[in-house]
């Protein structure tokens, strides 16, 4: 399935159905009066978060939603029956954006929530409504009111406990194939991985969710390489996994420049918990990893670990680690849907 985080699409909600215009007319009964129903009220658009979807890929094939109107109402008091609901169902942590591209109006972070986003209109009166000691024989009907319509961005920022971070050819997608189930696409050259990869890995009974994220390079925030596209989704990440090419001669300037990365896209990133990783320490003398992690912890101020995710060495230490700052309980049991209203008006207030 192919990956993809952000759409356009445009929804609408249902037009209400129109008031009838009717009288009564039966053998025998000379002034029968007006008997028109009411409308029925249109159909509501709702996004609703579901767990079975990570990807935006369906809505790039379709892009207009629209409810169904309510039935005009008939004669003998028939209202028209409701349309009905339309439910697009999104991927968890799903944003629903204004069409300004800056407003949040949803933020879908757990299964089952749902958000009306447009309203259906409501229904038409009939002429019965109408009916006044002086006017009998009302021949006015009201038209249905219309729905509501609006462009929506869709911005899908997948949820992981673990951000996995570092330049091309750091060794993110080896590590995150080494640790889970997860099988990325794994080669000698940079930008390998085109777009996030998910994996879930145990540790000491704990389970937790890593995010392989690809494209931090130099200027990522100013649009070069892959850009500042995917660094959304370490935006919900409780911590970073940063993994450094222990092959690369100077292992201090890889360290610094995704730092500054992550701290010119958004400031309160760099004050995320960070457990540093020199990677590929299988192909260094223990005097190389000695002077380079030596190197790495002075520059970083933190801890740093040895390890070598194709050989498996070192990573159950860091991910120990790493995993004393997740939080989130991935286990929850499910709560009661609730649905939330964008808002709430009445054409007839």
């Amino acid at each position: 399935m192919k990956f993809l985080d952000q759409a356009k699409i445009f929804v609408k909600s249902g037009d209400g159905g129109r008031g009838c215009v009717s009288f009564r007319r039966e053998k025998y009964i000379e002034f029968g009066g007006p008997n028109g129903g009411d409308g029925g009220k249109g159909g509501s658009v709702i996004f609703e978060a579901v767990e079975n979807l990570n990807t935006l890929i369906d809505f790039r094939y379709q892009q207009h939603f629209k409810a169904p109107r309510g039935q005009h109402g008939m004669g003998s008091e028939m209202a028209g029956a409701k349309g009905e609901d339309l439910i697009i169902k999104v991927p968890v942590g799903t944003e629903i954006v204004a069409d300004d591209g800056q407003t949040v109006l949803a933020d879908m972070l757990t299964p089952g929530r749902r958000f009306l986003i447009a309203k259906g209109g409501d229904g038409g009166r009939g002429n019965t409504r109408f009916k006044t000691s002086t006017n009998q024989a009302p021949r006015y009907a009201e038209p249905g009111w219309p729905g509501e319509e609006m462009w929506v961005w869709l911005r899908l920022k997948i949820i992981a406990d673990v951000g996995l971070i570092g330049l091309p050819n750091a060794g993110k997608s080896t590590f995150l194939s080494s640790v889970t189930r997860a099988r990325p696409k794994i080669a000698d050259y940079p930008f390998t991985t085109m777009h996030p990869h998910l994996g879930v890995a145990w540790v000491d009974t704990r389970e937790i969710v890593i995010a392989d994220i690809p494209g931090l390079i130099e200027g990522a925030h100013e649009g070069v390489g892959l850009g500042d596209r995917f660094l959304k989704h370490v935006e919900r990440c409780a911590a970073f996994l940063h993994l450094i090419d222990g092959t690369a001669e100077d292992v201090v300037t890889p360290y610094k420049t995704i730092r500054t990365e992550l701290e010119l896209y958004k400031d309160d990133l760099v004050n995320k918990p960070e457990v540093i990783a020199l990677n590929k320490c299988d192909s260094l003398t223990d005097d190389e990893i000695k002077q380079k992690v030596k190197e790495l912890e002075k520059a970083s101020g933190h801890k740093v670990y040895a390890i070598s995710a194709i050989a498996k060495q070192g990573v159950v230490d860091c991910l120990r680690d790493v995993a004393q700052f997740v939080t989130r309980n991935l286990r929850q049991p499910e709560e009661e849907t609730e649905l939330e209203v964008k808002k709430s008006w009445s054409p007839l207030d």
